[in-house]
């Protein structure tokens, strides 16, 4: 007999951005309608959510490890630490991200996480594959040794091997053969446009042919000026492109965060953490796809002084986006769990409270601490 929950008293988001009084119905593993669980005779158990924001689980679709773990170390036990990690902040679904490596490592990972679950541990829901096909000219943390021309065939091999976890793959559109790459490879997978030197006809031609999405946005590629809009200029002009925001208080000004806001809006900006195997651990010396990074409180760098990536989880940067930034709790929730479900094609299943999906759920204080975390039904313990 499915178990049966209801959350009562809370203030709930909805999946167009707004929040509401209203009850939450859980039947199994599953939100349903009222209807559907007045039908259920299963026992019910209820949570008394007076005073807090009833919330999607957050999805983080870019972000490379946590607590001493790294995607890039390609094993079952790495993968665990993640998402046990993750799912204790309250983000519920994830897709890990490789770094610029070689095929074999990539093919190692990837054959990892084809077979890869854990009960109590954040959904994995595939994987994020950062490079090889970038500029070594914005190479920024990622390896050179490894950048590689855009490759439809090593694409499909590691799709393969990985089961078609691949959700997302990067390319630097100026490279040679990255426009073949795109339109081949455009229908099947989702193309970001990243670590780039091209300016705004590339990279608006480049959108033009089935790119979607900006990897962590002025990060890593031409900035943005009034003469030479440059990538962000080109996905701005193009309503199917969304960018990601790494809202750590380092990558981008607070300024510029309310600046991009207000140019893309919350239906198209995608919150990521870009969070590295630091995450949750103290300052010091730690490792990035071979490569040393260092730690001093919430900024990693390489030694040449490049920064290397965040060590703040995605539900810390959403409070970050909120408390610090000044744009709206809801603008931010549906830009960390709406909009990256969509990204990556999982909305069927998650990324927001409408009936059918997966009962992941967070509830909030009114200071944005985390008061209890349901996955798929189940109460998560956050000590």
């Amino acid at each position: 007999m499915s178990k049966k929950h209801k959350i009562i008293n809370g203030l709930v988001f909805r999946e167009e951005g707004a929040f509401e009084p209203a009850t939450v119905y859980l039947c199994g593993d599953r939100i349903v309608s009222e209807e559907a669980y007045s039908a259920s005779d299963a026992d019910e158990t209820i949570t008394d959510a007076e005073g807090c924001y009833v919330i999607p689980g957050l999805t983080d679709i870019h972000f490379h490890g946590c607590m001493g773990s790294d995607c890039c170390d390609g094993t079952e036990e790495a993968f665990r630490v993640i998402t046990e990690y993750e799912l204790r902040q309250g983000v519920t679904s994830v897709t890990p991200t490789t770094m610029t490596m070689s095929e074999e490592v990539l093919t190692g990972i990837c054959r990892a996480a084809k077979d890869f679950s854990c009960a109590d541990g954040a959904d994995f829901c595939g994987l994020y594959m950062e490079g090889p096909f970038i500029s070594p000219a914005k190479k920024g943390a990622q390896n050179e040794k490894y950048v590689h021309v855009a490759d439809t065939e090593m694409l499909q091999r590691l799709q393969q091997a990985s089961g078609g976890l691949i959700r997302t793959v990067t390319v630097a559109p100026e490279t040679e053969g990255s426009m073949e790459f795109i339109r081949r490879n455009k229908d099947s997978i989702n193309i970001s446009l990243a670590h780039t030197c091209a300016d705004y006809d590339t990279a608006r031609e480049a959108l033009a042919c089935g790119a979607s999405q900006l990897t962590h946005t002025y990060n890593a590629m031409m900035p943005f000026s009034h003469r030479a809009p440059g990538p962000i200029g080109a996905a701005a002009d193009s309503s199917h492109c969304m960018a990601e925001l790494i809202c750590d208080g380092v990558h981008v000004h607070p300024a510029a965060v309310r600046t991009t806001f207000k140019i893309f809006g919350d239906d198209r900006i995608i919150l990521i953490s870009d969070s590295l195997r630091a995450t949750g651990l103290k300052d010091g010396e730690y490792e990035l796809g071979g490569q040393t990074f260092i730690v001093r409180g919430n900024l990693a760098k390489l030694p040449d002084g490049t920064i290397a990536g965040s060590v703040t989880n995605l539900m810390d940067c959403l409070r970050k986006t909120v408390l610090e930034m000044g744009i709206p709790l809801a603008s931010a929730v549906k830009c960390a769990a709406v909009n990256p479900a969509k990204a990556v094609g999982i909305y069927q299943d998650y990324g927001s409270l409408a009936s059918g999906k997966y009962a992941n759920i967070v509830l909030l204080n009114q200071d944005l601490s985390l008061r209890a975390v349901f996955h798929r039904s189940d109460a998560v313990p956050l000590a």
